[in-house]
């Protein structure tokens, strides 16, 4: 990936509907090398998907967190399974250094929330956990 391959996924991020002579214009480029990038990057798995955030998707977890965890032993694979089936919780991401997984989680209420931080806390092979609450949230490309 180039700089002109970064700008436009930036762009795409802050405006996934603009039109090529938009992102054209937008880049200093030709419509066709809009839609050659696109098509390179997507093909090559770059952009995954495309899809619409909105305003509902914003209130319907008003508390939301991460949840840091360490792990112990070879179980992390049952963690995983564990933690993805719990509803409030809406990603898993493996990481390195002093943490294991990193869990996003949302819900409606605070006391919820505590219930969620529990029920994970619970799961054998968890040895510790740090949780945050996101306070205030602002996406990336967007400008």
């Amino acid at each position: 990936m180039d700089e002109l391959d970064n700008d436009l996924i930036a762009a795409l991020k802050r405006n996934g509907r603009a039109s090529l002579s938009e992102l054209a214009a937008r880049l200093g480029v030709t419509r066709t090398t809009v839609r050659a990038r696109i098509a390179r990057l997507e093909h090559a798995g770059q952009i995954a998907g495309y899809t619409v955030l909105t305003k509902g998707d914003l209130v319907v977890s008003p508390v939301r967190g991460l949840m840091m965890l360490g792990i112990e032993g070879r179980g992390i694979e049952r963690i995983i399974t564990r933690i993805t089936g719990l509803a409030e919780v809406t990603s898993v991401h493996t990481t390195n250094g002093t943490w294991d997984l990193i869990v996003e989680i949302g819900t409606k209420t605070l006391e919820e929330f505590d219930q969620v931080l529990f029920a994970i806390r619970r799961i054998e092979g968890i040895k510790s956990s740090e949780t945050n609450l996101l306070l205030s949230t602002r996406r990336g490309g967007r400008r």
